[in-house]
């Protein structure tokens, strides 16, 4: 899970492997597998950054190397 915080300061903690896309129009929305839409205040690069530290925490790169 990765710490996000919606616009409103709110934070809370997202299953980065639910991501189906990252839009910037101005703030950063995600678009969930689910098809939830969910707007925060993160930059989608820092999202990027802390997916790629979440994947290997979790060994998500063994494989991928």
């Amino acid at each position: 899970m990765i710490k996000v915080a919606r616009l409103d300061g709110a934070e809370y903690y997202i299953n980065p492997h639910q991501i189906e896309t990252i839009e910037q129009k101005p703030d950063t929305t995600l678009m969930m597998l689910s098809g939830k839409i969910i707007v925060i205040r993160e930059k989608p690069e820092d999202v990027i950054d802390r997916i790629v530290e979440y994947r290997k925490r979790i060994g998500g790169f063994k494989n991928e190397e």
